[in-house]
């Protein structure tokens, strides 16, 4: 099977997984700046590699699993690992990951339905706020922490809201699907 560009730069993504957290966490000498530069990039992958797919017309079945899949494997090391450096407390990152679960789950006995459930806007919205959160608390609130704004609290807050609205909307608009006998 040959792999297109796209699919491609996702699996590259899952490959920096490791890397990126082999620098966050072992005292390497600028480890976590090193591993916040490869979650960004990691996390520009992802906007990439869709973009790529679209433009070329190269959706492929393989990159409808492997880039959400590569984007929740990603952000749950992320989270994980932020939990065990003590930046971030457990229950943040259990709402998160049960979310996905969810919302993993519906997407797959859609999907054994014949049916599609798309990205909606509160989605890529919880997205874009766990990735922004995520590089606030590796880069240490910079440059925030010179004023004592807590930009980085901030975007962990709004990514909870935004992760709990998105799962609740995405199950208001498909409980036809869980409730079918």
């Amino acid at each position: 099977m040959k792999l297109n560009l796209a699919n491609r730069l996702t699996i590259l993504r899952i490959f920096m997984i490791p890397v990126f957290m082999i620098f966050l966490l072992n005292k390497i000498p600028y480890g976590v700046p090193i591993a916040a530069f490869i979650f960004i990039l990691a996390a520009l992958t992802d906007t990439l590699d869709g973009y790529i797919a679209r433009k070329r017309n190269q959706v492929t079945t393989l990159g409808k699993f492997i880039d959400p899949l590569a984007d929740k494997l990603l952000v749950s090391a992320a989270l994980i690992s932020l939990v065990q450096m003590g930046e971030l407390s457990a229950w943040v990152v259990v709402i998160i990951i049960s979310r996905e679960f969810t919302i993993s789950i519906l997407r797959a006995v859609a999907a054994s339905e014949g049916t599609v459930i798309e990205a909606s806007w509160w989605g890529k919205a919880k997205t874009i706020t766990q990735i922004i959160a995520i590089i606030a608390i590796l880069i240490n609130n910079f440059p925030f922490s010179y004023i004592g704004f807590p930009f980085d609290q901030i975007m962990v807050l709004l990514a909870v809201i935004f992760t709990i609205i998105s799962g609740i909307d995405y199950l208001k608009l498909n409980m036809h699907i869980l409730t079918k006998e």
